[in-house]
């Protein structure tokens, strides 16, 4: 089954879900703020993804900017980093869509249709 990991204040993560249920993906919803991915996880979602590791951050985020992010980064080790995502949820890049294979950050329609349609 499709997981998704979602944020309830999240205006794209609402978008997503409606697309989801407009397609009847059947789908379990987790709670990214509450219910994170942990390092292990993030690791084997990056390496599923095929994506650089920066595309899992939430560069949107307040929580981004609070922490200076954008200028750390690229002083720290993918490892560091890993830990960083995995502190919390909110740093993560939402929603976070896990299959069976494959693994999407955003929600991007067209991206989505060609996985999941």
């Amino acid at each position: 089954m499709i997981r998704v990991y979602c944020y309830e204040k999240c205006s794209t993560c609402w978008k997503a879900r409606s697309w989801l249920r407009d397609h009847d993906i059947e789908h379990e919803v987790i709670d990214i703020k509450g219910d994170h991915p942990d390092a292990d996880a993030l690791q084997s979602y990056i390496e599923m993804s095929g994506l650089p590791l920066k595309k899992f951050f939430n560069t949107s985020g307040m929580k981004y900017r609070e922490l200076g992010l954008s200028k750390r980064l690229p002083d720290m080790s993918e490892e560091e980093q890993i830990e960083l995502l995995a502190s919390d949820g909110m740093l993560v890049k939402r929603p976070l869509l896990i299959g069976d294979d494959f693994v999407l950050t955003g929600f991007r329609e067209k991206e989505w249709e060609e996985k999941l349609l």
